[in-house]
């Protein structure tokens, strides 16, 4: 019988945990293994959440480990392990599958981070963080090299993340410096804004912030929750890949958000 290759799990863990200096953040939920499977991985399936759809792929493809942005077991949410909650968990340990999340230290990271990822598809370079000061800030500020009329970069936002956001104008100025930070980020448009930033962009948009955009003069774009954090999973999926001699696999679970 030929031995199965891979790595351990303990060792992907800690590595992960290492790179992402996942214990420096103080986050909405436990980043790190959250599910216990197997202890040897040669197949990771990545994903943005462990929705169910996400686990029974892995499940069918005979994923060891599946890796998400969005992982379980978040501050404020029942405790209790029933509907939902009990399907998806009886997924991974009836199959053996581990799961691996990481929230803000996916969000951060300079080279792997969801942020940093859209900003290179984007053509955005990173000068500084969000927050001033803050190693771990999870926002960026940045330029892109020929400013551009809003309708110029929403096209190429659309062109890059294939869908179309929501845009509320700022004004005729054009959009040379830039803050931006995937997900859920609404209010960082004050501090892109108090930064000099000509627009900002994030996954979603809230009642409050239209006003803001319009009176402070700032272009804001809305390019979806899911969009705009696809990438970060899967650099760090194709990474631990390469770095172990895994197979990697990434799904993309349509989500309109």
């Amino acid at each position: 019988m030929t031995e199965r290759k891979g790595v351990s799990r303990a060792r992907l863990v800690d590595y992960c945990d290492q790179i992402l200096q996942s214990n420096r953040f103080k986050d909405y939920c436990p980043n790190g293994l959250q599910v216990e499977g197997r202890p040897l991985v040669a197949k990771i399936l990545t994903g943005v959440t462990a929705c169910q759809a996400l686990l029974d792929e892995a499940v069918a493809w005979g994923a060891d480990l599946v890796l998400v942005h969005h992982g379980y077991f978040w501050k404020g949410e029942p405790a209790a392990v029933t509907g939902i909650k009990q399907k998806r968990l009886k997924t991974l340990l009836g199959a053996d599958i581990n799961l691996l999340a990481y929230h803000l230290p996916l969000d951060a990271h300079p080279e792997y981070g969801n942020n940093a990822r859209l900003g290179h598809l984007l053509g955005i370079d990173v000068q500084s963080g969000l927050e001033p000061g803050n190693p771990l800030s999870v926002g960026n500020m940045g330029v892109v090299e020929k400013p551009l009329a809003l309708e110029e970069m929403v096209a190429r936002i659309e062109r890059v993340l294939g869908r179309t956001p929501q845009v509320v104008s700022g004004g005729d100025r054009k959009i040379h410096r830039i803050g931006w930070c995937t997900g859920s980020a609404d209010r960082m448009v004050e501090q892109a804004e108090a930064l000099g930033a000509d627009a900002f962009l994030t996954g979603e948009i809230s009642e409050p912030v239209v006003h803001f955009a319009r009176e402070a003069g700032i272009h804001y774009i809305g390019a979806g929750h899911h969009a705009t954090e696809r990438y970060g999973v899967q650099a760090l999926g194709e990474h631990l890949a390469r770095h172990f001699g895994l197979e990697h696999r990434f799904v993309d679970i349509d989500n309109p958000v």
